[in-house]
């Protein structure tokens, strides 16, 4: 009997050890893992317990946290949503976006491997728990986007290996510790929209490791630190100040900021002049001193070095002289504002050497004669309004007597007039034969439409009209009285735009003469390209063909001009909501989707400024096609610079040819613009767009891509944003084959915001 039951006993003990064997065979070596490599550790004890502790303040209304189990079972072999370990301890927490609201617990301190902790974008309330001070490798902190309260801990400045901080859009007050550059590694750092007070810390002026301050939007006071770059090493490339109480002047210091791209500081009380050496700072490329008390002249400096500036604005301020003739030497100047000052004098003609120029506001100042033709052109009359002494532009008072610009040449005589040359005459008369030739033309092709509609279809040898089209007939050309507006140039050529006799409004596109097809071919094309209809495709209405070459295209008229404009050129008093940015990216696509698969037609060249708007915002892409009208030749040295500006395809320089994906990837670039708020034109540390986005978003700084006006409602598009992230660096992937086509982008957007798709019938 006992040796029987000495079996029975070991036999048991062999299966206890045999279930136990399998129960860690299955543990260690069966269970599933996350995409990284877990390291067969458990979860140690005290990491456990903090992590429990995190858990039980949190409170998780959609449930993600389930998978946080009362065991540690599967901490560290990937089970636990939004957790990594390295040697049973964790070293990230990674819950973005989860809808947690509650607190932070102060037992996160026990997590002492804890590199980074990611909560952002939550509605996480309290304090900012000062135990995270304590953590020896903490590296990045984002939690951005929440409802966080209390001061900002100055314990974060012990954390030794602290890189980025961003404790943006929150409730945080308090004032700003010290101690937070004292680590030599910090890079970022963004306490931007909260209300916090007090002074800047002048300890940040001493740091060599910071390129990204921004502290715009709170309730700081005082003077701007004047000891930048002190130690000869500072790095800083991104300084926001804007929206704050700070006065004083402008720091004399900046200018020994070399790296330093964009500074804003609008929106304050600084007083003082520009300082002269504000020029050395090369790098600029966005430079804004708006809502102010600046005094003083322009320096000529700021002009004249700052070769990379995109964005100038000095709006509402006490400047007073002259505009410097040196603006124009500005080749990369998108946007100047210099409006409600009180300079005077004339306006500068070297600004019409400033092709990219797409915003200028002059406008509430002391300046006087005659606005460059180029610019009244170009411009409407808010961009030079109240300024007394200024004509030249629609709706200003006459010019009494000629002042025409000059080309670096000073009117140094006591008189008003001088008297005209040979020279001058002939190109007073040249212009004036140009501004009656195109009248005429216009008046033709109006007279010529009427002539169709009233003979038979195929019987017309006008040339002019294209099926289904039948405009009012008279065209007087809108621009008072000195001819045709020019609304834009392009590489086909230059547009006008024209109102017909009943007060409706047409866009005239004179084709460049040397690069068209024969006349045959030309209009057997176009002839073609009348027929396309489409909601989100620029309509051509008409075309002429002139008896010595002339081309001309007449299209519908759009009132809010381009997307690249309408998104790019507005003031801060002009937001635009994120439905209808994705409205317009809808269309857009729709538009292209139409293209591809019902004409056959690949654009090549789809940017933001080929995207027109109506008086409801929908897309209207324009220039499609239009190769087609072109010989060969012109062709292959249009593909050769078409997609400049960052929407060029990696691949494109060696295709020498576009195709579906290098149009997917203009789409991508138009969204990741439309996201951002940014140029694809600028460069971003020497990356384009797309490169930019992706850089960012490896470093999980998702609101520094995001637009600050979509990051006002990022409670409830979130999800949406962030698909919409995702989709558009998919379009962007440098690999073409790995890139969707049309039909999956559009599919892929419905998905993210539904709505009702705009009605097929054509326009």
């Amino acid at each position: 009997m006992a040796i029987h039951q000495q079996n029975f006993g070991f036999f048991i003990s062999h299966i206890t050890h045999f279930f136990l064997f399998l129960h860690l065979f299955i543990y260690f070596f069966i269970s599933p893992v996350s995409s990284q490599a877990w390291d067969g550790i458990i979860v140690t004890s005290s990491n456990f317990q903090a992590l429990q502790a995190v858990k039980q303040e949190l409170i998780d209304p959609k449930g993600f946290l389930r998978s946080w189990n009362d065991t540690g079972y599967g901490a560290c072999s990937g089970r636990w949503l939004g957790i990594k370990c390295a040697k049973g301890q964790v070293i990230v927490i990674q819950l973005p976006w989860k809808s947690l609201s509650g607190r932070i617990s102060d037992k996160i301190g026990q997590l002492q491997a804890l590199r980074k902790l990611s909560l952002h974008d939550n509605f996480i309330t309290g304090s900012i728990p000062s135990t995270l001070g304590i953590l020896p490798d903490l590296r990045g902190v984002q939690l951005f986007n929440n409802k966080l309260t209390g001061s900002v801990p100055a314990s974060l400045g012990s954390c030794p290996s602290l890189q980025t901080l961003d404790l943006s859009n929150n409730l945080l007050t308090g004032t700003i510790p010290e101690s937070l550059v004292n680590s030599s590694k910090l890079i970022r750092l963004n306490l931007s929209f909260n209300s916090i007070s007090g002074f800047i810390p002048v300890s940040f002026t001493h740091s060599n490791s910071l390129t990204f301050l921004a502290l715009q939007h709170n309730n700081l006071s005082g003077s701007i630190p004047d000891s930048w770059g002190s130690t000869g090493e500072n790095k800083l490339q991104y300084f926001t100040l804007d929206h704050n109480h700070l006065s004083g002047t402008i720091p004399v210091s900046l200018s020994k900021l070399s790296e330093l791209q964009e500074v804003s500081f609008s929106h304050n009380l600084i007083t003082g002049s520009i300082p002269n050496d504000i020029g050395k700072v090369t790098m600029v490329r966005k430079l804004d001193f708006s809502y102010n008390a600046i005094n003083g002249n322009l320096p000529v400096s700021l002009f004249s070095n700052m070769s990379s500036l995109v964005m100038l604005n000095l709006k509402r301020n006490k400047l007073s002289g002259t505009i410097p003739d040196s603006v124009g030497n500005i080749s990369s100047l998108v946007q100047l504002d210099l409006s409600e000052n009180e300079l005077s004098g004339q306006i500068p003609f070297s600004l019409t050497n400033l092709s990219g120029l797409s915003s200028l506001n002059v406008s509430y100042n002391n300046l006087s004669g005659l606005v460059p033709v180029l610019l009244s052109q170009k411009f409407n009359s808010s961009s030079f309004v109240g300024n007394i002494q200024l004509c030249g532009y629609t709706g200003s008072t006459p010019c009494l007597s000629p002042n025409p610009p000059s080309s670096g040449h000073k009117h140094t005589s006591g008189h008003n007039h001088r008297k005209l040359s040979t020279k001058d005459i002939i190109l007073i008369a040249a212009g004036a034969l140009l501004i009656v030739l195109f009248i005429l033309c216009c008046i033709l092709i109006t007279c010529l439409v009427r002539k169709k509609t009233t003979s038979k279809q195929g019987q017309t040898t006008t040339r002019s009209g294209l099926k289904g089209t039948s405009p009012p007939v008279g065209v007087d050309v809108e621009s008072g009285e000195n001819g045709a507006e020019i609304m834009g140039k392009s590489t086909y050529g230059t547009v006008y735009k024209a109102t017909l006799e009943d007060g409706s409004q047409v866009a005239v596109k004179r084709l460049r003469e040397k690069i068209m097809k024969t006349p045959r071919e030309f209009e057997n094309e176009v002839t073609a390209l009348g027929k396309i209809r489409h909601p989100n495709l620029l309509a051509l209405r008409a075309y002429y063909l002139g008896p010595k070459g002339e081309k001309l295209l007449v299209f519908d008229y759009m009132p809010k001009g381009s997307l690249s404009t309408f998104l790019h050129a507005r003031g801060p008093e002009m937001p635009i909501a994120w439905p209808t940015r994705m409205r317009i990216v809808k269309g857009i696509t729709r538009g292209l989707l139409h293209l591809h698969t019902r004409e056959n037609i690949i654009h090549g060249n789809l940017t933001s400024s080929n995207v027109l708007l109506d008086d409801d915002t929908q897309a209207k892409i324009t220039d499609f096609g239009l190769s087609r009208l072109m010989t060969a030749a012109a062709n292959a040295n249009i593909v050769a610079t078409a997609g400049a500006l960052g929407y060029r395809a990696p691949e494109f320089s060696k295709l020498k040819k576009a195709n579906t994906k290098t149009d997917v990837y203009g789409i991508g670039v138009i969204i990741l613009e439309l996201l951002t708020g940014k140029s694809p034109g600028e460069g971003m540390n020497g990356m384009d767009l797309p490169q930019w986005v992706a850089s960012i978003v490896k470093e999980e700084w998702t609101n520094e891509v995001f637009d600050l006006e979509l990051m006002k409602d990022a409670s409830s598009i979130s999800d949406e944003l962030l698909n919409t992230l995702k989709l558009a660096l998919h379009c962007v992937d440098p690999s073409p084959s790995a890139r969707p086509e049309v039909q999956q982008v559009l599919q892929q957007l419905e998905e993210i915001r539904a709505d009702t798709p705009p009605s097929s019938t054509p326009s």
